[in-house]
């Protein structure tokens, strides 16, 4: 058996681990190692708990090994032995590590192998996980790098040791455009790599936690309350940029990036139709802050430069836009978030100059 006080560097490890659980189970949570391989399917696990409600444990445990038997049972344990024959050094694990653990354990042994099962199971190491977030704050002092709309914050963080991609775990760029094609993790997986990212940070040698500045809610995530709050009162440096690099980052990362992705999925005319939702819905999603009039122009200009991004395959008009949404609202409303904090900020400078700083920096 993994006991509890292994869990640290089986996640920091990749420790490949097999997870018995049901399907439904596994969708509503999991870790970025694990694969499911049921000892029941979904509707097999919700006869067995009605049965184990009605008629208790023993009943229960009856009705589950009728249910898997036979050729059922072998195709399992056949889809059990060629996981293992790939990972070798794996582990298994149900829910509580219980009786389903056990019960795997026991036929894969019948069958010819000795695999351990994790103490606690999923519970316990989703709580693990949990109290890892929860503490980070106080196991290294934490650096938040902040900067106006398209400075580059990502790319930078990306760059440095120190670093850990709050957006890049979220699937989002925290912002009313920053939706990737690809769905977000649900917020138990969110939170489970976001503890694991700080794990193995915490396993290297980066004297602080390095993070973007970012809002509680990073597109649907919601960043752990007490990590949060760590972020809130942490020493903040401001990565400045040029207006010009600005908008040219912009531009590739919500038209060129964004449309080639959508051509890639979709195909040429369903792409572009799909590329321009995105544009508009992004900016119908501030329309309260940006007012009524605000909106209706923005669209009208994202609509102008959508046509001669169609017409003459040129995607220049998109800059007028991006242009007015910066100077309009991005760039206000950051100007007041950060006079709010102007107390703990400790540096700003352009990229080079922020990376040498941060080379020489010691927190205090």
């Amino acid at each position: 058996m993994v006991s509890k006080n292994q869990y640290a560097q089986l996640f920091i490890n990749d420790h490949p681990i097999m997870d018995v659980r049901a399907p439904i189970e596994f969708d509503k949570g999991a870790f970025p190692a694990s694969t499911n391989l049921p000892l029941m399917q979904n509707d097999e696990r919700k006869q067995v708990g009605t049965c184990y409600k009605q008629h208790g444990q023993a009943a229960a445990i009856a009705l589950g090994h009728t249910l898997v038997n036979d050729d059922i049972k072998q195709q399992r344990i056949d889809a059990w032995h060629e996981y293992f024959a790939r990972h070798s050094n794996a582990y298994l694990y149900c829910f509580r590590g219980g009786l389903r653990s056990q019960l795997t354990q026991q036929w894969l042994k019948e069958a010819g192998l000795s695999v351990p099962y994790i103490e606690g199971g999923y519970k316990a190491m989703r709580q693990f996980l949990i109290d890892t977030i929860d503490q980070a704050p106080r196991v290294k002092p934490m650096l938040i790098l902040s900067g106006i709309t398209g400075s580059g914050k990502t790319d930078f963080l990306l760059q440095r040791p120190e670093g850990v991609d709050l957006e890049g775990i979220a699937h989002h760029r925290g912002s009313s455009f920053g939706r990737y094609h690809e769905p977000q993790p649900s917020q138990i997986n969110f939170e489970n790599n976001l503890a694991v990212a700080l794990l193995k940070h915490q396993a290297s040698d980066a004297k602080f936690l390095l993070l973007e500045d970012e809002s509680y809610l990073i597109g649907r995530s919601a960043l752990p309350q007490a990590f949060y709050k760590g972020m809130q009162v942490a020493k903040l440096v401001v990565l400045e940029e040029s207006q010009t690099a600005r908008l040219n980052r912009l531009l590739d990362e919500y038209v060129h990036k964004m449309h080639q992705g959508y051509l890639d999925r979709l195909g040429e005319e369903a792409g572009f139709i799909a590329f321009a939702n995105y544009l508009s819905q992004s900016i119908s999603g501030i329309k309260k802050r940006l007012g009524g009039k605000q909106h209706d122009e923005l669209q009208a200009m994202v609509t102008h430069a959508l046509h001669a991004q169609q017409n003459q395959g040129t995607t220049a008009a998109h800059l007028e836009w991006i242009n007015v949404l910066l100077s309009k609202y991005y760039d206000p409303m950051y100007q007041y978030q950060i006079d709010k904090k102007a107390d703990r900020v400790i540096f700003k400078g352009d990229h080079q100059a922020v990376h040498q700083w941060l080379a020489q920096y010691t927190p205090q």
